[in-house]
């Protein structure tokens, strides 16, 4: 598509390659297996749950799923080790998964450790999340170049076309999607990027059968058990031999299952997957109490807690960027030396920088009281009146991999038990 302006010296051409028109919408885009769920100016993508009988397969046959997976032209992400810690990188085995491993976490504190097993998925989660994929951390927008004579052509960049699988996706991660979902694809203006992106990709979530020091899902209704979104969902059973109860959430994810080796579950392959993650719902490592969290945290904007947190805190953005919710970002423009390009790019940004509220004159919030206070209240109180739904999954990264042991449930709890009854302030 081409804008055209009056041909003369440095006239301006914007040019538009291979993405979807201004006028894209989510609901525009029809996806087999998955039906729209309308709200108030909001469309998101829900799995339509089938009721197709779960499966059992080996351990061994993960290898099989990658490649079905890669043979239906997916790329295939999972998690796996790297650099000390329990990653999401692409997967040609099974053997890139981190078998045998597990992760211990509290506040400030990550480590992995081996089990005595091989389980596949008996860790928590890590640093990274499936945002990193779904919404890039950096994304070039528009290249503009000078033509010798003096035109301008500003060049659109492309959506990603290849479609992705991501394995090994926790209860409270499809969440975090689902609400991502809400954020770049309900309303009148959709993420196109976003969009073309979650599209096209393909769930295998992960029943957790252990919980990290620092998950509250369960506080956050959030898991440990998958309800919905995925495509395919794995329950992973280590006795009395290894294997994975598989269950289609829909149609496309019961036409991968039916590709692998397999047998029908039994009463004792249900049972067992019941009882793990019963077992896993009572190891949680925090709780939060989330009555009425929208009101407490808007009557206490002047609590004393909020100069206690921020005597602790970095603003280093360490929370925001390992959160699989948060989305701010920035634009950045820069040029070569020459002045015949230019480039602008989105990029990941945090409400904890002093920059990210800058508007002429200041900044708004220039304490770190003011920028922790923002996201805290954000997270659990005001996303709801945006987003219909807690910012809060409850999978613990923002406490583990605060360099100073920031705890979200305890700041809430610590609120929560001496509330201000100075009213709400500035």
């Amino acid at each position: 598509m081409f804008y055209t302006f009056p041909p003369r010296r440095g006239a301006i051409r914007v040019r538009r390659r291979t993405r979807p028109s201004a006028g894209f919408r989510a609901a525009d885009v029809e996806m087999p297996g998955w039906r729209r769920r309308h709200g108030d100016s909001c469309c998101l993508l829900v799995a339509e749950t089938q009721s197709v009988t779960p499966a059992v397969i080996a351990a061994a046959a993960l290898d099989d799923l990658i490649a079905v997976l890669h043979a239906r032209g997916f790329r295939v992400l999972g998690p796996t080790i790297r650099d000390g810690a329990i990653v999401y990188d692409d997967l040609d085995a099974a053997s890139r998964l981190p078998i045998g491993w597990t992760d211990e976490q509290d506040g400030g504190s990550y480590r992995l450790r081996r089990r005595a097993d091989e389980a596949r998925f008996g860790y928590a989660v890590g640093p990274h999340s499936w945002k990193q994929y779904l919404f890039r951390p950096e994304l070039r927008l528009w290249r503009a170049t000078r033509a010798p004579d003096g035109d301008i052509a500003v060049e659109e960049e492309p959506a990603e076309a290849e479609p992705m699988a991501f394995v090994g996706v926790r209860s409270c991660e499809l969440h975090a999607i689902e609400i991502q979902d809400r954020v770049f694809m309900g309303g009148r203006h959709v993420d196109r990027d976003y969009a073309a992106r979650r599209e096209g990709a393909f769930l295998v979530a992960v029943n957790c059968i252990c919980a990290g020091g620092t998950c509250f899902c369960v506080s956050m209704d959030t898991g440990p058990k998958a309800r919905g979104g995925y495509d395919l969902v794995l329950t992973e059973l280590l006795q009395p031999e290894h294997r994975f109860l598989v269950e289609a959430g829909t149609e496309r994810g019961a036409s991968v299952l039916s590709a692998l080796p397999r047998r029908p579950a039994t009463a004792a392959d249900r049972s067992g997957a019941d009882a793990a993650i019963d077992a896993t719902r009572g190891q949680m490592g925090r709780s939060m109490d989330t009555h009425d969290i929208r009101e407490l945290l808007a009557d206490n904007l002047e609590h004393p807690r909020w100069d206690e947190v921020a005597d602790r805190c970095l603003s280093c953005g360490n929370c925001t960027q390992v959160c699989p919710t948060c989305f701010c970002s920035t634009a950045e423009d820069t040029t070569d030396l020459t002045g015949e390009t230019a480039e602008r790019t989105r990029v990941w940004d945090s409400c904890f920088s002093i920059d990210y509220s800058y508007i002429h004159g200041g900044s708004i919030r220039r304490s770190t009281r003011a920028r922790y206070r923002q996201w805290m209240t954000h997270k659990l109180g005001t996303w709801i009146d945006q987003f219909g739904t807690s910012g809060c999954v409850g999978c613990g990264r923002c406490i583990t991999w605060c360099p100073v042991g920031i705890d979200l449930t305890e700041e809430a709890a610590a609120i929560r038990g001496t509330e201000d009854t100075g009213g709400a302030g500035h």
